[in-house]
């Protein structure tokens, strides 16, 4: 009983404290709920006080801004104003002065008519003036104006002539002060510095037999030995009344050679006949063959040149059977090589170039019987074809003047051509040209007017010039000389150079009585 009695009574102390702490739970939750409410109140009235105050702080700051940039605009606008009032009143200005400007051109062109027409009529006045004069002289003088003209010009042309004969002598004079040295020394130290041969080898193609009885061996029967023998050689074997010598003829000078070894050996073997002449014709062109190339790469070794077309080289060789006014023409070039780089050294320019251009300078003449021109433009061509440089091409055209000299090595190998030619016992020539060259030479100096004698001296390297006495002075003298120099130039060919002096003569005579 007691135990349900306290089971009870715990029961209702369990449903009455739950019921106390439920009533006690909801009257204190209420009065939270009216603390959170007033807080809510606070915080809401506090958050539009806020809002207010930002909100009235962010338009004063906008006001502000707004203010400032009104300043600012309206600044900018006062001084784009005054920046357009200061280029109008320039622009002002400038039409001003523009319009000032206008008015003075427009009163000077008035001025410049009015002047223009009081020149006009000046000159027509002058003219005038001038036909009366004309009209009165032609009066006085009884000549036309013609007539007066003529005589003018002649009296001008005379003191031209005068003015222009002094003003040669003068240049002349200036020219030898400054290049004669010069240009002695350096032809003079080349010159003595090439060591050649007083002679050259004579151009001769005449073979020697051992008796005449040869003569008919090599005609052979019926001529077939010599048929056979000018047919495969290309040549012309002349037999004549030559005692123990034949003669062979041929523009090309290597099958000149290949014909005169071919016939020694002949003669030296004893057998002449179709098939062994045939036989001995293959191994002189052979031979032949390896003298011109081995001549060509000697030329090259002795001038130390380098890296030449094979083609060259061959050709350059075929110069060693070539020859002209006796003067054989591998040697030739070899001189023209020699002097050439010499003259560069004291130049202070390439001697390579020069050496070489000097080298190739006659190539044409090896082919100038094969192809039609002159031979410095054969050449030319033929460098030019295998590679060699403007300088070289130019050098070789130019040495004969058959094409404008370009460049300092043209002139060089001109000279150096010019030098080696005109040496002592470069060149032979026959006593008929010798004496014709000399009659020519005079003749063509005394064909000018003045000229009273000429004298071809020194083999024809100068020619002394009498003029009459009755010339007006000495300007004339240098005058002639000028032209006889230019006319030898343009009608001759000669080595080296010709000295043209021109005296002029006068002579009194008395008679002791």
């Amino acid at each position: 009983m007691n135990f349900l009695t306290a089971m009870v009574a715990i029961v209702v102390g369990i449903a009455a404290g739950t019921g106390a702490g439920f009533l006690l739970s909801k009257t204190l939750g209420a009065r939270n709920l009216e603390s959170a409410k007033a807080q809510a109140r606070n915080i809401l009235r506090e958050a539009q006080v806020a809002a207010e105050q930002s909100k009235r702080e962010k338009l004063t700051e906008a006001k502000e801004e707004i203010f400032r940039l009104r300043q600012e605009i309206e600044r900018e606008g006062k001084e784009r104003r005054n920046e357009l009032q200061r280029a109008e009143r320039r622009l002002e200005q400038k039409e001003e002065n523009l319009d000032r400007k206008l008015d003075r051109v427009a009163h000077r062109e008035e001025e410049l008519k009015g002047r223009q027409e009081e020149l006009e009529a000046r000159l027509l006045e002058v003219e005038e003036t001038k036909r009366k004069q004309m009209e009165r002289l032609e009066e006085i003088a009884g000549m036309t104006r013609e007539t007066a003209r003529d005589i003018l010009l002649r009296q001008t042309e005379e003191d031209a002539q005068h003015i222009l004969g002094l003003r040669l002598k003068e240049l002349e004079e200036k020219a030898k002060r400054e290049a004669e040295r010069k240009a002695r020394e350096i032809i003079v130290t080349a010159v003595q510095r090439c060591a050649v041969e007083h002679t050259s080898e004579a151009a001769v193609s005449v073979v020697h037999l051992p008796s005449d009885e040869m003569k008919g061996r090599i005609i052979g029967r019926e001529g077939r030995n010599i048929r056979t023998f000018e047919t495969l050689a290309g040549v012309d074997l002349i037999v004549d009344d030559t005692p123990e010598a034949v003669t062979l003829s041929s523009f090309d000078p290597v099958r000149r050679e290949i014909a005169r070894l071919s016939l020694e050996r002949l003669v030296t073997d004893g057998r002449i006949h179709p098939a062994r002449i045939e036989e001995l014709i293959e191994k002189a062109t052979r031979d032949v063959e390896e003298q011109i190339v081995e001549a060509g790469e000697s030329a090259l070794l002795e001038t130390g040149i380098k890296n030449m077309h094979s083609e060259l080289v061959h050709t350059l060789g075929q110069l060693k059977f070539r020859f002209s006014y006796g003067q054989n023409a591998l040697q030739h070039s070899l001189e023209v090589a020699y002097i050439s780089g010499m003259i560069a050294a004291e130049l202070g320019i390439d001697e390579e170039i020069a050496r070489r251009a000097g080298l190739l300078h006659d190539l044409g003449k090896a082919v100038d019987h094969q192809i039609e021109g002159p031979h410095a433009l054969i050449g030319a061509d033929l460098a030019r074809r295998y590679n060699e440089t403007p300088e070289i091409v130019n050098a070789i055209a130019s040495h004969h003047e058959d094409q404008e000299a370009k460049s300092i090595y043209d002139v060089i190998v001109a000279a150096a051509d010019a030098v080696s030619a005109s040496r002592p016992g470069a060149r032979r020539e026959s006593l008929d040209a010798y004496v014709k060259r000399l009659e020519k030479l005079e003749e063509l100096a005394k064909g000018f007017n003045g000229v009273s004698k000429a004298y071809a001296i020194q083999a024809g390297r100068e020619v002394r010039v009498v003029v009459s006495p009755n010339i007006s002075d000495d300007g004339v003298v240098h005058k002639i000389a000028f032209d006889i120099a230019r006319k030898i130039e343009e009608e001759m060919k000669y080595p080296g150079q010709i000295k043209v002096t021109v005296t002029r003569e006068t002579r009194a005579t008395e008679y002791a009585k």
